[in-house]
């Protein structure tokens, strides 16, 4: 059996997630695997504002949808050029288009999809004192926290997960939002003051899931991985992934959407604010579990006739 090569972003979560995968195909297959890291060009200018980042690498960073992918380019060019075998990311890192020749064969199983408040306090969100200083760099975060606390006081916080963590520790923000997951997945899990629920926050599409893209004709290295994949992770994902597809939304366009299964349905519940949190619209529909493709694409005709094209055009132009 062949060794792999596995790509991966270096950052320690990054890291985490590939070393995770490395694990579970040695524990299914005995298979060895070398983590080869490579630096994207969102790792490269952590700083600049994410728009910034996307225009400077594609010419399309332009359109909503141009802003993904910044995370994950370097990566797909070396599993087109053969120098990895197959790579490891963060769904709501991966643009709805996948390019030619590559596939997602597995989205392993869920963990925590949920944003959190991690205070320096130990206050949660609803007793925070006005004006307190708040550091997320997610637009969908910024809106959906002003629409519940106008009060608060929003601040730019950039750099990987460990970096954010220190930050609030040293007290340059009062609190910070990040993914559960990624806090939990570095065994941060106590660091964190309050999950937000759903009713607040809905987090981002496909939020706390991983997916493996190798290249489509290599299918060796796909049936290898094939037993990563999780049915009720994927169907969810999709949903999410195709809403977010037929609003054509990039990663920096304040769109919440939560998928979950139900009684042999799919449910898929969704929001798109204003980047001042003041205007919004937020559906929710249901469907075959089996047509998830189906049921996001719905779902998102249902927000653009409730007003969420005007929206999206109103939050490009603000952050454009």
């Amino acid at each position: 059996m062949k060794s792999l090569r596995i790509g991966s972003r270096g950052s320690a979560l990054a890291l985490w997630q590939a070393n995770h995968i490395r694990e579970r195909l040695f524990e299914l297959h005995g298979v060895q695997a070398e983590i080869i890291r490579i630096q994207t060009s969102g790792d490269r200018m952590q700083n600049a504002p994410v728009a910034q980042i996307a225009a400077a690498i594609n010419p399309a960073a332009g359109s909503p949808n141009g802003t993904k992918g910044i995370f994950i380019k370097e990566l797909e060019e070396a599993l087109l050029e053969g120098t990895v075998d197959l790579a490891v990311h963060s769904m709501k890192d991966v643009p709805t288009e996948t390019p030619g020749g590559l596939a997602f064969p597995a989205i392993p199983v869920r963990e925590d999809p949920r944003d959190c408040l991690i205070s320096a306090s130990g206050k949660l969100l609803k007793d925070l004192p006005a004006g307190a200083r708040i550091g997320t760099s997610s637009l969908r975060r910024q809106a959906q926290l002003l629409h519940y606390r106008p009060d608060l006081l929003l601040a730019d916080l950039r750099g990987n997960v460990d970096t954010r963590l220190r930050k609030v520790a040293a007290g340059e923000f009062d609190a910070i939002v990040l993914a559960t997951a990624g806090v939990k997945r570095l065994g941060a899990a106590g660091r964190i003051t309050e999950i937000l629920r759903p009713e607040i926050m809905l987090p981002a599409v496909a939020q706390g899931a991983l997916g493996i893209e190798t290249r489509a004709d290599d299918s060796e290295t796909i049936d290898l991985i094939l037993p990563l994949d999780d049915l009720k992770t994927h169907t969810c994902v999709t949903a999410e992934r195709a809403l977010l597809r037929e609003l054509e939304g990039g990663c920096q366009v304040p769109v919440g959407a939560s998928a979950w299964l139900d009684k042999g349905k799919l449910w898929l519940d969704a929001c798109v604010f204003s980047p001042d949190g003041k205007e919004f619209v937020r559906q929710q529909t249901h469907g075959a579990a089996n047509e998830p493709e189906a049921t996001g694409k719905r779902l998102g005709k249902i927000l653009i006739e409730a007003g969420a094209d005007r929206i999206l055009r109103l939050a490009t132009r603000t952050t454009g």
